[in-house]
């Protein structure tokens, strides 16, 4: 397969291409998602072919406008305080689907769903064009680090589906946020930028933060992307690291490995700059950035040991650290 690499200026073309059965791979604020018809099983299982993704791994609906909603999920006042509060953005809620409206190919067999309406005016042209929500997995291959240029996605889905529309490096960076609203208490099954904080001023409710302890058994259908499956991981060894530790991990180092880490961090272990990529100076610089150093070391055959400093667990350093403790395997230098 042939594939087209479109600009923002093809959201038409984009459009008709999702109408018509075939994989798009989008840009949102947070990472760039590979479309098709939500409701079309045809469509949508092309999207796990070209990702090498698990059946039971459930799939985010993206839609345009909150009013596609109704016709799939059954949506609570709460959920609508939600949307008015944090959409279009990066949160994405579960919902309880309606009977039979929804495939249990793109729920992974469970009787909920999650949506997202992403900020970012392309893509929501693109679903409107489309005219039906579309599924919306990150378009990395399955497992591996997330896209955040359509360079990315060029590398790992030339020739597997039909087009990729470039808009430019996202802004976020990491996977948004996910709540569980299908249940009697909202529940975070994934960390991203909107935090556990802001949605409880805005519920005005207690709401159960499940990424630290939630663990999937092998038998069990998560209810998220990223809950059960190794991901965000690169082939390469990574290994998280503390800034205390700078200075034995620099003396551990070899000349092969490498460090991702803030710029206080590099000034301070004065190791060549061939050997660092900057996470820059703030929390949403290292978020920005940690998926991008990732995919760059991986490719380079040189390079050993991908060491990733960790950020402090506020804000969306939390989301941060999720992703890391996955690429890595919860892998932490030990002095």
């Amino acid at each position: 397969m042939k594939t087209e690499l479109l600009t923002n200026k093809d959201v038409q073309h984009a459009g008709e291409l999702l109408k018509s059965g075939e994989v798009v791979a989008f840009p949102t604020e947070t990472v760039y998602g590979l479309g098709a018809n939500a409701t079309d099983e045809t469509a949508v299982k092309k999207v796990f072919t070209a990702k090498g993704r698990p059946a039971d791994n459930p799939l985010i609906m993206t839609i345009a406008d909150e009013q596609q909603l109704d016709q799939f999920v059954v949506v609570s006042n709460a959920a609508r305080q939600l949307m008015s509060a944090f959409w279009p953005g990066s949160l994405t809620i579960i919902l309880p689907i309606k009977p039979g409206k929804v495939s249990m190919i793109v729920t992974g067999g469970l009787q909920s769903v999650a949506f997202r309406l992403p900020d970012n005016e392309a893509t929501r042209t693109i679903i409107r064009a489309a005219g039906v929500p579309i599924v919306g997995p990150s378009a990395n291959t399955s497992g591996k680090p997330s896209p955040t240029t359509a360079q990315h996605v060029w590398h790992d889905m030339q020739g597997k589906i039909a087009a990729i529309v470039d808009d430019g490096p996202t802004q976020i960076g990491v996977e948004s946020t996910v709540v569980d609203m299908s249940v009697a208490t909202p529940t975070i099954l994934r960390p991203g930028a909107i935090t556990q904080k802001q949605l409880e001023d805005v519920l005005k409710v207690s709401v159960i933060d499940a990424t630290s302890t939630e663990s999937v058994a092998s038998d069990v259908t998560p209810k998220a992307p990223g809950m059960k499956y190794r991901h965000y991981a690169p082939d390469k060894q990574v290994i998280m690291f503390d800034r205390l530790d700078v200075l034995n991990l620099k003396t551990a180092l070899r000349r092969n490995d490498v460090v991702m880490a803030q710029d206080v961090t590099i000034s301070i272990m004065q190791i060549p700059l061939d050997q660092t990529w900057s996470l820059g100076e703030t929390l949403e610089n290292a978020t920005e950035q940690l998926f991008a150093g990732l995919r760059f070391y991986d490719d380079e055959p040189h390079v050993g040991v991908i060491y990733v400093e960790k950020m402090p667990p506020i804000g969306i350093g939390k989301a941060f650290n999720n992703r890391l403790a996955k690429a890595a395997g919860n892998q932490e230098f030990n002095v």
